[in-house]
């Protein structure tokens, strides 16, 4: 399935959506006409409930009531979660660090070396579940920063918690995927890094955390590492990638990150930067008012206006 929060003239709802037919199913909707109750009060209800309330959407899903069934393109999508229970954020794609390291030599004429340890584990960090936004929603240039950046990302929406995964249990612990947007101010990221802790600033900035357009279960999406990942600015196809070319998958990260530190349902973890997938990376970064689209098969497209508000003199 593919699931989505949305608003449709009052309060936010969840719904399964089907953009073929132009079609969203409100699932609360669905089950109070049909008199089969559910967990959909929101998307972390939903998958606190486990199988069982993917059981129950999908059971709606097939046989819904006219009533609950809304054209896709009437309704505000939002974050599939606005407000996640944690935020983290990887970077395991190898071409999207040979690319940086490379652009950095012919700046500074000081690039880097991968570290060993990078090849040995996952490295993340911790971002700002406060700052998410959705697809459709714009991204405010934060007053601070001159460069903006769109990073292309994979996301996994954590369904089962737990502690000590191992590896090959991993999967099970995964609800869905969705695309992720990190967006970037280069110029603030670029001081703060040389302070060899972070990233800060140049990650935390409202609207920074683009999510969507919904989350689409493991069952449609089949082997994660054959989706394809392309990156647009204003409708030209600027970069992008595989999933395949991921050094950890999710199974090794998640088996990673609940090293001795418990996992929750409905958290999101981001897969970093697929190569090509950033303007750092093509040297174009967008200017304001440019509408930024990062698409993975299967799952969909997030599209976003990225601007600069007018700023007063002195």
């Amino acid at each position: 399935m593919k699931l989505a929060t949305f608003e449709a003239g009052g309060a936010p709802r969840i719904g399964s959506v089907h953009p073929e037919r132009n079609e969203v199913v409100d699932l609360a909707a669905a089950a109070a006409q049909t008199g089969r109750p559910g967990p959909f009060g929101d998307m972390l209800a939903l998958i606190d409930a486990g199988p069982d309330g993917l059981a129950a959407a999908a059971a709606l899903d097939a046989d819904p009531p006219a009533a609950a069934v809304l054209a896709l393109d009437t309704v505000r999508l939002l974050a599939p979660i606005p407000l996640p229970r944690r935020l983290r954020d990887c970077l395991v794609f190898e071409e999207h660090l040979l690319n940086s390291a490379k652009l950095l030599e012919e700046k500074t004429g000081k690039g880097f070396d991968i570290p060993e340890v990078w090849y040995r584990q996952p490295i993340y960090y911790k971002g700002n579940p406060y700052s998410v936004i959705g697809t459709g929603q714009d991204v405010i240039w934060p007053a601070y920063s001159q460069v903006m950046d769109y990073e292309l990302e994979l996301a996994c929406i954590v369904g089962r918690g737990g502690a000590d995964i191992p590896v090959e249990q991993a999967r099970a612990h995964i609800f869905g995927l969705t695309v992720f947007n990190d967006c970037s101010a280069r110029d603030a990221q670029a001081d703060e890094m040389l302070g060899t802790l972070g990233p800060a600033k140049g990650k935390d900035f409202d609207t920074g955390n683009v999510l969507g357009p919904w989350i689409v279960t493991l069952d449609e999406i089949g082997e994660i590492g054959s989706l394809k990942m392309t990156a647009r600015v204003n409708g030209e196809v600027r970069g992008g990638g595989s999933a395949g070319a991921m050094h950890h998958g999710f199974e090794q990260i998640i088996a990673y990150l609940s090293k001795s530190e418990r996992l929750v349902p409905g958290e999101v973890i981001g897969s970093g930067t697929v190569g090509t997938g950033c303007g750092l990376e093509v040297g174009r970064y967008p200017q304001s008012g440019d509408v930024v689209e990062l698409e993975i098969d299967r799952i969909g497209t997030l599209r976003n206006r990225f601007l600069m508000p007018e700023r007063k003199n002195g």
